[in-house]
């Protein structure tokens, strides 16, 4: 029962940061104008607004215009539900749980505004930085305590140092995005997470380039990448950890 509300609360949390997602790199309003139609500018009805449900019965077309429906909506809010739902089964029902929705909060909306303007918003940064931190200190505690703060320092230097090296091959919006990173994974995490981003980043763009989807020194968005990578480091980390040191020993 728990899983099911957990996999609900996802679905209608994933519409809306389908919202934040979209609106906030515009500078535009996450509450009005109320959800539309971008090609007719109708608005939409409560009945076209339920998450996953809504684009299935619609065939992913808009109601009055017949025009199509981005497959990114209902991934979105899918995705969402899952990971909500299956958080707490690597996690367990604790405080740890907050962290785990947080951190899938902020991935979400950052997948959805990377891979649609290649921006990753200050804005949403600067809202879940001090929500991560309050809950790395004083509910779901790393240990020691200052691994937080300890794993947020490394996790912006490692890329701000990249960034100079490279001249310009790291983004702002990736450095800050892994400092708040590092406040909820810690030192080791942190870099584990950073390294296989670069691993799934580097897999992106030879599987983009082979579909012809991404051209070799034209820029692509980052941020998937990131998701991806710290999730698992997030999730699996110590495992990985562990089986490597085994093999290496």
């Amino acid at each position: 029962m728990l899983a099911f509300i957990s996999f609900l609360l996802g679905l209608l949390l994933g519409s809306f940061y389908n919202v934040v997602g979209l609106r906030v790199p515009k500078g535009e309003s996450i509450v009005a104008p109320r959800s539309h139609c971008p090609s007719c500018k109708r608005t939409l009805t409560a009945f076209e607004l339920i998450p996953v449900v809504s684009y299935v019965l619609q065939k992913g077309k808009c109601r009055a215009c017949s025009a199509r429906i981005s497959f990114v909506y209902p991934f979105i809010e899918l995705s969402t539900a899952t990971l909500f739902a299956l958080a707490p089964l690597f996690v367990g029902w604790s405080a740890e749980v907050a962290v785990s929705w947080t951190l899938i909060s902020l991935f979400v909306i950052i997948f959805v505004s990377d891979v649609h303007y290649m921006i990753i918003p200050n804005r949403v940064l600067s809202f879940f930085a001090p929500l991560l931190l309050i809950e790395r200190l004083w509910f779901a505690p790393l240990t020691p305590w200052w691994d937080s703060l300890l794993g947020s320092a490394i996790g912006f230097m490692t890329l701000f140092l990249i960034a100079l090296v490279s001249k310009g091959g790291m983004g702002g919006g990736d450095i800050k995005l892994f400092a708040v990173i590092g406040l909820a994974l810690g030192v080791k995490l942190t870099i584990l997470a950073f390294f296989l981003s670069t691993l799934v980043g580097t897999i992106f763009g030879l599987v983009g380039m082979a579909m012809g989807r991404v051209k070799r020194g034209e820029p692509m968005p980052f941020g998937p990448a990131i998701v991806v990578g710290t999730l698992v480091a997030y999730f699996f980390g110590e495992t990985i950890i562990d089986a490597y040191v085994k093999v290496m020993m």
